[in-house]
């Protein structure tokens, strides 16, 4: 079995940075990588692949989790949970997309009364 790629701490600071502003968002040691969670559940997982890559998983909305899995190679769908998606990280990374993306993760991950206190932006505006 190969080695699972290190996850450089640059891309752990930068999800954490994203993360940690929400309400009772905090980082924990996951299985590989790092998680983070509201409450228990999880919001993001960045790990590294035995292929070498750096990824993200999160939550997503239906209609967008279709999306991801035509978007192609750098997004995919994992073969875990129905609304379980994620993106390859490099120096292509968009961080103002993932940005939104983990906020999205967040409002559907967290308890009610803690995603209501996350600014959004309308459907329309994004």
């Amino acid at each position: 079995m190969s080695e699972r790629a290190p996850v450089p701490t640059d891309v752990v600071l930068r999800v954490a940075a994203i993360l940690e502003r929400l309400p009772e968002c905090h980082e924990h040691d996951a299985w590989t990588g790092v998680a983070w969670k509201a409450r228990g559940a999880t919001v993001g997982h960045v790990f590294g692949g035995e292929d070498g890559l750096v990824r993200i998983t999160f939550r997503a909305e239906p209609d967008e989790v279709l999306a991801f899995q035509h978007l192609g190679p750098q997004y995919f769908k994992a073969s875990w949970g129905s609304n379980v998606v994620g993106m390859v990280l490099d120096e292509r990374t968009d961080w103002d997309e993932l940005a939104e993306l983990l906020t999205d993760s967040y409002c559907i991950q967290a308890p009610q009364s803690l995603a209501a206190q996350v600014h959004r932006p309308a459907p329309e505006a994004r």
